[in-house]
């Protein structure tokens, strides 16, 4: 029977080699499984999860916020229709008031009757948190008025609400119609006759 002749030494480097390469998973999880390796590891995951927990919080109490806000319009602005056409009397019952004006004693009981239901509505709008855009004499705004024409004036500094053609009126601080204003300009300065005059 024959006997089986020792390996050389690079026969044996070569046969380690070979086994190594066809196990490469085992060198891997030997690496993976050293503790500071898994410590690492364990970190990672760790913070990963602190800054989705932090995001997701985030995210919710913005959503909260959101909703928060979207609730505090609604009940704010609820009556914006109704306000809108309460203007619309408003705006009449002043009319007929500066339409009676003078002292005749046959119009006392109708002036005193219209006084009285524009003070109603007016108390009424103020509750529902409208008020009154009255620019007269103020400088010109155009976030809270609008220009209807300019003209000029040599007692108003230019850019000046001259007067009102209809005020204005806000709901609970946001805009619901522009005051329709005359603005005050500067005059000519007569430079348009003097050079008439040199013409002729």
């Amino acid at each position: 029977m024959s006997q089986e002749q020792p390996k050389a030494p690079e026969e044996l480097e070569g046969a380690e080699q070979a086994e190594a390469e066809q196990n490469p998973e085992s060198d891997a999880e030997a690496v993976a499984e050293s503790p500071e390796a898994r410590i690492e590891q364990l970190q990672a995951e760790l913070e990963e999860a602190r800054s989705e927990r932090l995001r997701a919080m985030a995210e919710l109490e913005n959503v909260r916020k959101r909703a928060r806000r979207d609730v505090e319009n609604a009940q704010k602005f609820s009556v914006e229709k109704l306000a809108g056409e309460l203007l619309e009397v408003k705006d009449s019952l002043e009319m007929g008031l500066q339409a009676v004006g003078g002292e005749n004693p046959s119009l006392d009981q109708l002036r005193e009757g219209k006084e009285m239901t524009l003070r109603q509505l007016a108390g009424v709008m103020e509750r529902a948190g409208i008020a009154e855009i009255n620019p007269e004499g103020e400088r010109f705004n155009p976030e809270f008025h609008e220009a209807m024409t300019l003209q000029e004036s040599s007692d108003h500094d230019p850019d000046t609400v001259m007067f009102v053609i209809q005020k204005g009126y806000l709901l609970k601080g946001r805009l619901l119609r522009p005051a329709r204003v005359v603005v005050a300009r500067a005059p000519d300065g007569g430079a348009d006759d003097a050079d008439s005059g040199d013409d002729a």
